[in-house]
């Protein structure tokens, strides 16, 4: 079991004074990166980088001059809780286990299952392209502003020449700048945004001490162009330092048109620009693989992150209501430029921002690719992108990323991306809250993060919170990234991906399932809600693949055992040999595409063994009701592996590597003549007791020649037609009369009506015998049939023959049940079984003949019985007759074709509603 999930397995002792542990996620295959980075550099400096964005000095006084400082406000509040909301839930798994390379993607992916972790996780990776390209493209933006050859105003150094062609430029170097910086490792990135970090907080120190430090001023706006081209008269923006009148003035809301598009501001359209700028807290958790220590790192330093954020954001509020009146809020989103002691030093921190959020996106995103990369699920399309350094630096990934971002600058302007972006981040996070919230639904053990400040509670309204942010910021892209995530597990599910991960799922079902089987109980069983619940015993597989189906076909979504006995004394072996057998077993259950358990049991003998697992298969209220079995008899077992086309070797190699092929794992089928591991004698003793125990018991003779196109998950509809024959008279034991109306014959009706809603056998006939006695007059007893057949919601064709005559009507029952009568000497009783046998063979060959017995050879020949149903006789009391009753079981349905014996011990009918 060593694996990634088994970290302790790879603590070495160190002798008597202590243990060696590794470092949390630390190792691995290759060159594995070098954990150097430590939490402020890795997590918190990245985190706030992102967080801030452009957004903290160039949509301050749009927040606020449109919403107002109390909506803004609350605005802001209900932002950081949607995203402390997902910080929590990330606190809670990064604290949980060791984290390795990759950040919200293995946490997904390692929850969730590579299916939905590999789709968000390719869609988290796109989200950190596009926001590299989208930030790149705001920076080259902010400088032409300024130094563009076109740029209105009368400061500024107007010396780069402008367009599509230029701008793709400037971007396109910015990129390399950035790329260059990712390239050479995360180390040097780390340093760098350090640089940059200092930058930015030197920017907003120097705002902050200017709304203090600058006195009032008048600040003249830019002309805005009017409705016919014309121009508006010049507006002047009013800078009153601390005044109450100007804070009492920006309490309320005024929203108005954006100025940069000509759009009407509404509380959800300024409520996405705000949140857009937000989206960066999984800035820290993308560098998981160079943290050294990730599992303290990414909780505290993205707390520590949001919490700094948050308090500046809302010192910026404040300062910018108290201080600024509403026109220069609403007509100059960028007025820290016009109020500050040194406006240069804001430029500075604009791009300081954009430069380090590009950069942010750009390692996030390689990384993300990286870890993609290594678990394969996309297969040779991302082969490039797991080549490292020496170091362990993937610059495979980030030369990847950086040709993607390069794709995206070519689309020149991506406003209408963004909001795209923002969807893909929403949809990441809204996933981390629902691993978080699986894991703890899911009630594991094994999950006890050392963080505990969540709870599934908090997992829920992240996971409400996000998927409500999606389609309030953009309804289109937050439905074409649902959709986007289901064709790509789609895909992933139909590639096939690791399964050594663990699913949260299977955690999920299983606490479910346990629950809803304590409430399962078997005192509430009411016949109306009767299914059967069979327990197939199989020798070995190679020979019972069609009865494999017929039985799957049978059981009407009850429950379906695969039952197998080795023989053996756990006393005399060193380990037990029905483990490792379980694998094989589960496989055969793939591949014949039934849904079954199985259950393997070890016993000195089958009969032993087949008690066991009578006994003790199943659980609760979901036990096996029916004992289905092979017949006994002297035929040779034939390898269905051989010709079934679902246990073919693929001849292209697509089978799993080192997997053994199926076909290997059974014995082939016992020879001819050889000894079995059942004698007849236990065979009928196993039936015996089966009924003891108050199980119905099917055997199933002659199933390899039942039609294919029967055995098929399709429908039967274009297939020949067939009929079903059910005889619910026991034919060993005439007696004429109602003996259709017994349990067990009501039980073989049952059980044939389950077949025919099988879609396969949608088609075929059914067709009941009813047997006349010798004094019987026909009509009679097929009316009360009917009668029942109607009231059991049974359509069948009903057939009366004739059957019985000279047989001892009168004889008095006998204590052991219903076996041929005892005075009945072998050759009479073989006689019986012999005429009872040609009768339903006569009767195989007839359609829609009139009534009689073999004898009326005038019927209309019509379509082959496929299946035929005969009512098993309860084995005689004396063991000593147990090889007669199976000799006359044997001529009673040799050549019969596929014929299942059965007999009922439950009431399985009820005609009431």
């Amino acid at each position: 079991m060593a694996s990634e999930n088994s970290p302790l397995l790879a603590y070495r002792l160190l002798g008597e004074e202590g243990v060696s542990f590794p470092a949390n996620g630390a190792g691995g295959p290759g060159g594995a990166p070098a954990r150097k980075l430590s939490t402020f550099l890795g997590v918190v400096v990245p985190t706030v980088l992102s967080m801030f964005s452009i957004v903290v000095f160039l949509r301050i006084g749009f927040v606020v001059g449109h919403a107002g400082l109390l909506q803004a406000l609350a605005m802001l509040l209900v932002a950081y809780v949607i995203l402390a909301l997902t910080v929590l839930s990330v606190c809670a798994i990064a604290t949980n286990g060791a984290v390795r390379g990759g950040g919200a993607y293995f946490m997904i992916s390692r929850t969730l299952g590579p299916e939905v972790g590999g789709s968000i996780g390719l869609m988290f990776y796109l989200a950190n392209v596009c926001g590299c390209a989208v930030s790149l493209l705001g920076l080259v933006e902010a400088i032409l502003d300024v130094f563009g050859a076109d740029a209105s105003g009368s400061s500024g150094f107007r010396v780069l020449p402008q367009g599509y062609g230029w701008s793709l430029l400037y971007g396109s170097l910015l990129l390399g700048l950035v790329g260059g910086v990712c390239t050479l490792g995360a180390g040097l990135y780390a340093r760098a945004s350090f640089l940059t970090f200092l930058l930015v907080s030197g920017s907003l120190a120097s705002v902050l001490v200017s709304f203090v430090a600058v006195g009032p001023r008048d600040i003249p706006l830019a002309p805005r162009p009017g409705p016919n081209g014309s121009s508006l008269p010049p507006q002047v923006g009013h800078f009153t330092g601390f005044n109450s009148s100007t804070l009492k003035a920006n309490l309320d809301a005024g929203y108005a048109k954006d100025y940069t598009t000509g759009s009407m501001m509404t509380f959800a359209s300024v409520f996405a620009v705000l949140f857009n700028g937000c989206t960066g807290i999984m800035a820290g958790a993308n560098m998981s693989g160079e943290l050294k220590d990730p599992s303290r790192a990414i909780p505290l330093g993205t707390i520590v992150a949001v919490a700094y954020t948050f308090f500046i954001y809302i010192l910026l509020f404040f300062l910018s209501s108290f201080t600024c009146d509403r026109v220069l809020l609403q007509e100059d989103y960028g007025f820290f430029r016009a109020i500050s002691l040194w406006p240069p030093l804001v430029l500075i921190g604009i791009y300081a921002t954009s430069l380090s959020a590009s950069m942010s996106s750009l390692i996030g995103a390689s990384r993300i690719l990286h870890a993609l990369a290594q678990d394969d699920l996309f297969g040779v399309i991302l082969a490039p992108a797991k080549v490292v350094s020496r170091g362990g630096n993937p610059w495979g990934a980030v030369l990847y990323s950086w040709g993607l971002v390069q794709l995206v600058l070519l689309a020149g302007k991506l406003n209408t991306l963004a909001a795209v972006v923002t969807v893909f981040y929403l949809v990441a996070y809204a996933a981390v809250d629902l691993s978080c919230l699986s894991l703890e639904w899911a009630s594991a053990p094994n999950f006890r993060p050392t963080f505990n400040l969540f709870s599934w509670h908090t997992c829920l309204l992240g996971v409400a919170s996000c998927l409500l942010m999606m389609f309030l910021i953009s309804p289109g892209a937050a439905g074409g990234s649902l959709l986007l995530m289901g064709l790509l597990s789609a895909l992933l599910t139909a590639r096939g991906g690791p399964s050594s991960w663990g699913y949260v799922s299977q955690a999920l079902l299983f606490h479910q399932v346990r629950k809803y089987l304590l409430r399962l109980d078997v005192r509430k069983d009411h016949v109306k809600f009767w299914r059967p619940q069979l327990l197939l015993l199989v020798g070995n597989p190679r020979g019972a693949l069609p009865l494999l189906r017929l039985a799957n076909q049978l059981k009407k979504g009850g429950l379906y055992v695969l039952g197998h006995v080795t023989l053996g004394d756990l006393d005399s072996l060193p380990s037990d040999p029905v483990q490792p057998q379980y694998g094989a077993w589960l496989s055969l259950v793939d591949r014949a595409q039934v849904k079954a358990f199985v259950d393997l049991t070890l016993s000195p003998s089958v009969r032993q063994g087949a008690q066991h697992l009578l006994r003790i298969s199943g659980l609760g209220g979901m036990k096996p009701n029916t004992l289905v079995l092979g017949f006994y008899d002297d035929a040779a077992p034939q390898d269905h592996f051989l010709t079934d086309p679902a246990f073919s070797e693929p001849a292209d190699g697509t089978q799993e590597a080192g997997a053994p092929a199926l076909s290997t794992l059974f014995p082939p089928p016992r020879a001819p003549g050889s000894p079995r591991a059942l004698s007849p004698q236990d065979y009928v003793a196993t039936v015996a007791d089966a009924l003891k125990m108050n199980k119905n018991v099917v055997l199933a003779r002659a199933c390899g020649a039942l039609p294919i196109e029967r055995l098929s998950r399709g429908s039967g509809g274009t297939s020949q037609p067939h009929c079903v024959d059910v005889w619910p008279l026991n034919l060993l034991r005439p007696r004429g009369g109602p003996g259709y109306v017994d349990v067990c014959g009501l039980f073989l009706l049952q059980m044939a009506t389950i077949l025919g809603m099988v879609p396969a056998w949608h088609s075929a006939r059914l067709r009941i015998f009813l047997c006349l006695g010798p004094r019987e007059a026909p009509g009679a007893a097929e009316g009360r049939l009917r009668a029942l057949l109607s009231q059991l919601r049974i359509r069948a064709e009903v057939r009366e023959v004739v059957w019985g005559e000279g047989a001892a009507s009168e004889e008095p029952e006998e204590e052991e049940g219903d076996f041929v009568n005892g005075r009945r000497g072998d050759a009479e009783a073989e006689a019986l079984a012999c005429s009872a046998n040609a009768l339903v063979r006569a009767q195989q060959g007839r359609g829609r003949g009139g009534p009689g017995g073999p004898e009326q050879g005038d019927g209309e020949v019509g379509p082959a019985t496929a299946l035929t149903f005969l009512y098993l006789p309860r084995p005689p009391a004396d063991s000593a007759r147990y090889l007669r009753y199976l000799a006359l079981l044997e001529i009673l349905s040799r050549d019969l074709g596929p014929t299942l014996l059965v007999h009922g011990v439950t009431p399985v009918t009820c005609t009431d509603l």
